[in-house]
């Protein structure tokens, strides 16, 4: 099987199987989360290295517990530079310290054909890539998801307002058709002090609150607030929002100045569930 070794196991998060499992169980169980009613159809969690936004994540996860999807889609950004508009992964499996994921072939086929119909854009799969927006949730998916569940990782390159929309409509209909689980990995905003990151970010975060992705651009555009994740953010909540009964609930908020304890440039996390009556 071709698998996509971890560039990011002792760096990003533990190497050590054990030592990886004891820390994301630790920021699962320490998360204090109210009552999520409803099946939880979509995620949203940040994607820096654990240490420091893994606590925010967990809260996120910590509402997963007893979910059962057979099929995880994972939109997120793609931070270096490459010409394809949306990039999907060419293995067989992603690779961690708790063993590995195997990519859903037949779902990423589905979705290409749908997009280039559609869109006029297909995937572009690309090999051995150090992306670490898809991995970083890895071993969270690991430790609270029942084993054999199956992956699709999509990384935005193009986060055209247009694109995502019609993105979001082909994952609604391929969740639909599948017991399959959304996901946004995203960061907010960068380099702020952190009164400024927070003013920041509360204008993503009402956004995902009210479920209003052309809310999400607006505030991009006018400056008032920024997520590197931006376009996977509204691609997951244009497909999450068309069923009706659908609400987001924020579960937690933080930025790096709550861990490291230096305020004068921070990066804003949130963590948040979209569920369905």
């Amino acid at each position: 099987m071709d698998i996509r070794p971890s560039p990011l196991a002792g760096r990003w998060y533990p190497a050590d199987p054990r030592e990886l499992a004891e820390s994301v169980d630790s920021y699962i169980q320490n998360a204090t989360i109210p009552e999520i009613k409803g099946k939880v159809v979509a995620l949203v969690s940040p994607h820096a290295g654990h240490v420091y936004s893994g606590p925010v994540a967990g809260y996120a996860f910590r509402a997963l517990q007893g979910s059962q999807p057979d099929l995880v889609i994972i939109l997120s950004p793609f931070h270096q530079y490459h010409p394809g508009d949306i990039l999907t992964t060419g293995h067989d499996a992603y690779q961690t310290p708790l063993g590995n994921i195997l990519v859903d072939r037949e779902a990423i086929g589905a979705i290409n054909a749908q997009l280039e119909k559609k869109a006029g854009v297909g995937l572009t799969e690309i090999r051995r890539d150090g992306e670490h927006a898809v991995e970083i949730l890895l071993p969270f998916f690991q430790r609270v998801l029942p084993p054999g569940f199956r992956m699709v990782p999509l990384m935005i390159r193009q986060q055209d307002p247009d694109l995502m929309k019609t993105l979001g409509s082909i994952l609604a209909k391929e969740a639909d058709s599948r017991n399959a689980l959304l996901a946004a990995s995203t960061d907010l905003s960068h380099f702020h002090p952190s009164s400024k990151a927070r003013q920041l970010d509360q204008t993503i975060i009402k956004n995902i609150q009210n479920l209003d992705p052309v809310g999400l651009y607006r505030a991009h555009n006018s400056g008032t607030g920024s997520a590197c994740g931006l376009g996977p953010l509204a691609a997951v909540i244009w497909a999450a929002a068309t069923a009706d009964g659908v609400t987001a609930q924020i579960l937690n908020y933080a930025n790096s100045g709550d861990v490291t304890g230096d305020n004068t440039s921070v990066v804003g996390y949130t963590s948040a569930v979209l569920t369905r009556d």
